[in-house]
């Protein structure tokens, strides 16, 4: 099944890039076409997490409530969140389907051919930064610049999050955003060009996308949430209030 999927995409590819007559401008196409048909999942699973982010403050609150009977807690917090339709595990999935098509897109693109070339940008697609460094500077500068390019856009959209992160957790956010940047750098320093590209086309998708969809959906869920929740918390009060039982006067 893999390797069938895997000459599947190996087919497309080579078919844009007859299309096109350029393998780097397939396999940016290919990847916009992926990013299309997984953006359904990757909403899911934003809204999933603004869900929990706008869950969060009342969770906290059972959780300290009952901190010192870890059942009744484990009761409360069921309870809380199958009232609220929300399961934890919800922004997990959508992006875990998406794992194995990410990957097999890494690997057809390792297998372009040493002839393959972006425009008069990237002479070959199947050359690395590190395989160009021994040709010259000048050769393996616009690998370099891939590469760079390839860490910054890593960087991005965890900085863009960071309006969706408490106070205390910033800083946090500041030193895994570093280190991913610098992690993406070292792989992406051996790998082949066509491989920096789809990333890199990847990566200025996932910034977009942040901008223009991403932030709007968790807005609007969170917002939808909180609203949700304050309705809960009225409904609550009017109850206690109709139960309450009236004094008697005395004769």
């Amino acid at each position: 099944m893999w390797d069938w999927f895997i000459s599947f995409l190996t087919m497309i590819l080579k078919s844009l890039a007859d299309l096109c007559g350029d393998w780097g401008i397939a396999v940016i196409v290919l990847t916009i076409i992926i990013r299309l048909l997984v953006m359904p999942l990757m909403n899911k699973s934003t809204a999933s997490s603004a869900r929990m982010q706008a869950l969060q403050p009342k969770m906290m609150e059972i959780q300290n409530k009952y901190a010192d009977d870890p059942e009744r807690q484990a009761e409360e917090l069921r309870k809380f969140t199958a009232e609220n339709k929300f399961n934890p595990l919800g922004g997990c999935l959508p992006i875990l389907i998406q794992m194995p098509v990410f990957f097999a897109l890494f690997t057809v693109a390792k297998q372009v051919p040493a002839s393959a070339h972006f425009l008069n940008i990237m002479p070959s697609l199947s050359q690395s930064a590190a395989g160009a460094m021994g040709k010259g500077i000048q050769e393996a500068l616009v690998y370099i610049i891939f590469d760079v390019l390839f860490g910054i856009l890593t960087f991005i959209p965890m900085m863009m999050n960071m309006q969706n992160t408490p106070e205390e957790q910033r800083q946090q956010t500041m030193v895994m955003g570093v280190v991913m940047a610098a992690m993406m750098l070292w792989f992406g320093w051996s790998v082949p060009g066509a491989v920096l590209l789809y990333y890199d086309a990847s990566a200025v998708w996932q910034v977009v996308q942040q901008k223009v969809v991403t932030q709007r959906v968790m807005d609007k869920v969170k917002a939808e949430t909180e609203a949700k929740l304050a309705q809960q918390g009225v409904q609550v009060d009017v109850v206690r209030k109709e139960r309450k039982p009236r004094p008697h006067k005395k004769n």
